[in-house]
């Protein structure tokens, strides 16, 4: 029995109609997929926990959506009713889970547990959460699928219908990160998605209308299709979808080093291997009505796989790191844009198009003439992403922070020629068919066919020996590799889960952090003030610290900038990269005064937000140095929420301090971070770790009420014979005194209020900050950014609280009059 509309065969009229209803659907897919890993960030935290939740959830309700679909409902409803019925339901959930997954806070708050079992156990809540719609979207390509039938003709539609879909979600990819989350926010983009959804079901319904459809009985039972040995084609295929999705985490975190890791990256690393998946999708569609064997052309596709792999893995360390590019030198960001798209394109799409055309190769290769076409979809889909599924978990959260990034390659390459051993063996070595096939597989012809299968794997074998390691380098530098290589010693380097870290020594003894491709923290004069700023400065102003939270454990010397005060107690770091404290930090020991070893010390391994929510305890300081905020997540550690929840963990007369960089970054983006912080910290102050007065980066102040600062009682107290240590630790540093490091001031909230009238506030439901600082991640603006904050700073009456003597002192270390 086959399915068909009663007047005349689909593919003549109405298919490529139905094609643009894929279209529509893959665009709003991938709408509330990139929507959903920035809610994920916000639940689970920027981590590869999240990333690993939401591709397993993702493909994994797909999977189970294919597989369910054709076994809940038979095949009399209208296809197209169906169809329009799964968008409508998509939809809906796509709006309720827009309000719904933020509320998950109040749920992980009753848990007060941290480390990786707190956020194993978010994310299974998370996933259950997306798992409804996730379901719905898999049973789509299953439902159209009964609009055709089991031909080879028909199967090719199944093909085209794939790569539509894909065609769909690199529209999808683009204009979310692009346009609606860039300009909107996740509420908008979820409407536009919804909206899409709308559309399309409309569109089905109409279609449905003036189409007539009946169930056709044709007597026809088996194809003249290869049947030969079907679950190696499943093994096949899960194994094609296993290598897809680890290649693309892996190729997402090397590609992220070299073209920097905003969020315009990851939508463009997205796009490129959505378009090669529906591009070869798309031709392979055409090879599964054409070719005789669809089972040889998915095992030679796999075999080229093999290939296409060991050239991405030499383009991304060998090459593309070298090319003679200056990021800086371009004026506008979109220029940077399009070399990202180019040096994406030349490493990725290879793979990518192989990838996409097995699909419709595997469904060609076990197809049957008068099966059903939903089942036959289904079953060929669920096994690609069960494969996918274990692909994205694997890699994300084991084998990279395991093994590493070349290791994990050569397991690809692997991968691919098991894949295609599997697909052709039945071809080699089972004799089945007709006589004239039988008899074709004379002794010479199998003899030749298997000494040329042995030399592909060993050429698959040679392949993976000859994968590159990834650059130290490039893990220090990223996307400046060229310019600054030659001039420093590779102390460390590492690839941990979540980022990849190295450590660098360069001429008179400065060592370097650096943490995916860029500087974070450094031995460096300008950068020791900084991290000591962010110490010193609260446990000062407040008059007796005993507890303290850092957040971000960097080289430690923030951290360790409060152990020379005496009434510190208890010391909480929050940092989500194992790595970090347990190897960086020991490089800085001297820097840092051996914090991590410390008594005081207690290292949690989390995402700040969640330790900050779930946590009982409350501090009288909170210090936050996350990573700069153009680095794709970074953005959740400056939003308003998550001051609300840093300033309900502070004690009575508690004290925040928030880091604040000027380079790499634009007046947008500076002014949203510091409005942002206002807003829940009124009376805050900001301080000036300028270098030679251009501007570097500052430091904002925040306390749970108006701040005043008692100029002497702070002189008098860094003379104590307690605090001799606090007096060495800022002399390292250049504040010879505490008046040195009170003419750090910079401004107050009130000050700025004019400055800061039209910026935009950061908040969870945009993470605007990180679409303004991804635009700047390769200037550096930052004179003329703190010249234009210059021209509003006064002298803080309300604040200093001091005499006269000591008044007319810090008024002319700061240039103000009297």
């Amino acid at each position: 029995m086959s399915t068909l509309p009663s007047d005349d065969a689909p593919s003549n009229r109405w298919l490529p109609l139905v094609l643009l209803l894929f279209v529509g659907s893959g665009c709003a897919a991938l709408i509330y997929e990139i929507v959903w890993l920035q809610l994920l960030q916000l639940v689970i935290g920027s981590s590869a926990v999240s990333l690993g939740v939401l591709l397993g959830t993702f493909m994994g309700g797909m999977c189970l959506g294919s597989l369910l679909f054709p076994r809940f409902v038979g095949p009399r409803p209208h296809p197209l009713r169906v169809y329009a019925i799964l968008e409508l339901a998509i939809a809906v959930i796509g709006l309720l889970l827009i309000f719904g997954l933020p509320l998950l806070d109040d749920v992980y708050a009753i848990f007060p547990v941290h480390g990786w079992a707190s956020m194993l156990l978010r994310g299974v809540i998370a996933a259950a959460c997306l798992l409804p719609p996730t379901l719905l979207m898999g049973a789509t390509l299953p439902a159209i699928a009964r609009w055709v039938e089991a031909t080879p003709r028909g199967i090719s539609w199944l093909g085209f219908f794939y790569g539509g879909n894909i065609a769909g979600a690199v529209v999808g990819c683009l204009l979310a990160g692009f346009y609606l989350l860039r300009v909107y926010d996740m509420v908008t983009a979820t409407v536009v998605a919804a909206g899409v959804n709308l559309a399309v079901a409309g569109l089905a319904l109409l279609m449905a209308q003036g189409i007539p459809y009946a169930l056709r009985e044709d007597g026809i039972s088996r194809s003249e299709m290869s049947t030969i040995a079907p679950w190696s084609i499943y093994l096949a295929i899960g194994l094609s979808g296993f290598g897809a999705l680890g290649a693309e985490v892996i190729w997402t975190r090397l590609l992220s080093l070299m073209i920097g890791g905003t969020v315009y990256t990851f939508s463009i690393i997205l796009a490129v291997f959505l378009m090669g998946l529906g591009l070869g999708s798309s031709f392979g569609s055409y090879l599964a009505r054409e070719i005789k064997s669809p089972r040889l052309g998915l095992g030679i596709c796999q075999l080229l796989l093999a290939g296409a792999i060991a050239w991405a893995a030499f383009i991304l360390a060998q090459s593309i790191p070298y090319w003679p590019i200056d990021p800086s030198l371009a004026k506008n960001p979109w220029n940077n844009f399009q070399l990202d798209l180019l040096r994406c394109l030349w490493a990725l799409l290879p793979a990518a198009l192989l990838w996409g055309a097995s699909f419709p190769l595997a469904l060609a290769a076990i197809g049957n003439r008068g099966g059903d076409p939903a089942r036959l979809v289904g079953s060929v889909y669920a096994a690609n992403t069960v494969g996918a599924i274990f692909g994205a978990l694997a890699f994300s959260m084991l084998l990279i922070g395991w093994i590493g990034t070349q290791k994990s390659q050569q397991i690809l390459i692997v991968v691919a020629g098991a894949s295609a051993c599997i697909a052709m063996a039945p071809l080699l070595f089972v004799r089945q068919g007709s006589p004239a096939a039988a008899a074709s597989f004379s002794p010479p012809a199998a003899a030749l066919s298997g000494a040329a299968f042995m030399a592909a794997l060993v050429g698959v074998g040679w392949l993976a020996r000859t994968v590159p390691p990834t650059p130290g380098d490039l893990i220090a530098h990223g996307r400046r590799v060229l310019s600054r290589s030659g001039y420093y010693t590779l102390l460390y380097e590492g690839e941990g889960m979540n980022s990849s870290v190295a450590v660098t020594l360069i001429d008179g003894g400065i060592r370097n952090f650096h943490v995916s491709g860029k500087i974070e923290a450094s031995s460096e004069p300008q950068d020791m003030r900084l991290q000591r700023m962010l110490g010193h400065i609260p446990a000062l102003v407040h008059p007796e610290p005993k507890s303290v939270l850092v957040v971000g454990c960097g080289a430690g010397v923030t951290a360790g900038s409060f152990l020379p005060h005496p009434s510190v107690k208890r010391i909480v770091i929050c940092e989500i990269e194992p790595l970090i404290p347990r190897v960086v930090a020991e490089h800085f020991a001297e820097e840092n005064y051996g914090v991590v070893k410390d008594a005081k010390v207690e290292v949690v391994y989390d995402d700040a937000r969640h330790f900050i929510l779930t946590t009982r305890e409350k501090f009288d300081i909170i210090t936050s140095d996350p990573i700069n905020p153009w680095v794709k997540g970074a953005a959740t550690l400056y939003t308003r929420e998550y001051f609300e929840l840093c300033k309900s963990r502070l004690k009575a007369g508690g004290v925040i301090t928030q880091w604040v960089p000027l380079y790499e970054s634009n007046p947008a983006a500076v002014k949203s971070e510091l409005a942002t912080f206002f807003e829940v910290f009124p009376e805050g102050t900001v301080w000036s770790n300028d270098v030679g007065g251009l501007g570097y980066d500052i430091v904002l102040l925040g306390q749970a009420g108006p701040l005043t600062i008692d100029v002497d009682q702070l002189l008098l107290r860094l003379l104590r014979p307690d605090h001799a240590n606090v007096g060495d630790s800022l002399d390292e540093v250049g504040f010879h005194s505490g008046l040195d490091l009170l003419a750090t001031y910079a401004g107050t909230a009130g000050d700025l209020g004019p400055w800061l009238a039209k910026a935009e506030i950061n908040r969870d439901r945009n993470l605007r900050l990180q679409y303004l600082a991804g635009f700047s991640a390769h200037e550096y603006r930052e004179a003329a950014i703190y010249n234009e904050m210059l021209q509003y700073r006064k002298y803080p009456e309300g604040v200093f609280i001091a005499t006269t003597a000591s008044h007319n002192e810090l008024r002319r270390r700061l240039g103000l009059p009297k």
